[in-house]
């Protein structure tokens, strides 16, 4: 009868390849404290890198501390700088700006991304290569996305306004995306929209090609039309993906900075200024430490807390 060979444990394996120092302390060993050895530095960087600026930026929310004056008294001053930002109408304009572009560039990005899976998942003759053409924008770097619209939108020089001007006929001039009050949000719509659809729609092609073909298969056998099947098969089993790009698209856009401050840096006046460009005036302008630590908590607060709610959604979905 032929021996089985026992398979050597997690720890007997690291110790064999060890130095003979080692092999002595590891031979004592069990895998889960060996596990815990080869994670323990990650956690130890994570905890260095995440939560110590949390705790560090929380205590000095609720200080007077300038970073352009390190050595002057430190105070606290409780929960003023709390109450400063509750009630001061700036801030509140700076969060409704926040709120128009993540609500538009969700939707957008969900509907023309769905649009793009469903096409794309049909695989037509080279799609392929449409596919890989499509995902370019992402690709690229938001400094470069930025710099590259903010020529297009020049209304002299800008293709963007002679595109304009050849479909509806107005004069290139006569309109400036990035200057005028009405246009400057939905010139940082558009180009955001244009750079992370292929994201969302990546993802939802995902949830595209997992749906089993027997489903369909045994709605034909029923006669369910085409539109039948779309909205009682497809559209219910890839809603699951479909609330996951809008979880990561949310919370992308609501720390939006490097594409508004490119495009406007908050113009025209405060029309286009974000949560993330205010949060930049108060701290490395006006260098209120404090009070841009406090905005930053209040920040990650609300991102935390909608987060958490949105993800309790999600998984009710995914349950049923």
């Amino acid at each position: 009868m032929t021996e089985v060979t026992p398979v050597p444990s997690l720890a007997d394996r690291v110790a064999s390849a060890s130095p003979d120092w080692v092999t002595r302390r590891a031979n004592g060993l069990s895998d889960r404290s060996i596990a815990w050895l080869f994670i323990a530095p990650t956690i130890v960087l994570l905890l260095a890198i995440n939560i110590f600026p949390l705790i560090w930026t929380i205590r000095l929310s609720f200080t007077n501390y300038r970073a352009n004056r390190p050595n002057a008294p430190l105070l606290s001053v409780g929960i003023d700088h709390y109450q400063s930002i509750l009630s001061d109408p700036d801030i509140w304009a700076a969060m409704q700006a926040t709120a128009h572009f993540v609500v538009w560039t969700i939707v957008l990005q969900t509907l023309l991304g769905f649009a793009l899976a469903y096409l794309i998942d049909r695989k037509f003759r080279g799609h392929a290569l449409w596919t890989t053409i499509i995902l370019i924008p992402m690709m690229l770097s938001p400094a470069v996305v930025g710099n590259f619209w903010r020529f297009l939108y020049q209304p002299q020089i800008g293709l963007f306004n002679y595109l304009v001007a050849f479909v509806s006929g107005v004069p290139p001039s006569s309109f400036e995306m990035i200057g005028s009050v009405k246009l400057a949000p939905w010139s940082i719509i558009l180009v955001d929209t244009w750079m992370w659809t292929p994201y969302v729609a990546l993802i939802i092609l995902a949830g595209l090609r997992s749906l089993p073909d027997y489903i369909y298969e045994a709605a034909e056998v029923d006669r369910a039309s085409k539109w039948r099947q779309f909205w009682s098969i497809t559209l219910p089993m890839v809603l699951p993906f479909i609330m996951l790009a809008v979880l990561f698209r949310g919370i992308e856009n609501f720390k939006m900075f490097d594409m508004v401050n490119l495009l406007t840096s908050g113009g025209p006046g405060s029309t286009t200024e974000v949560a993330s460009i205010t949060l930049k005036r108060e701290a490395f302008e006006k260098w209120r430490t404090g009070f841009s630590s406090a905005f930053a908590v209040i920040l990650f607060v609300t991102v935390f807390g909608l987060a958490n709610i949105y993800v309790k959604a999600l998984n009710r979905v995914r349950q049923r």
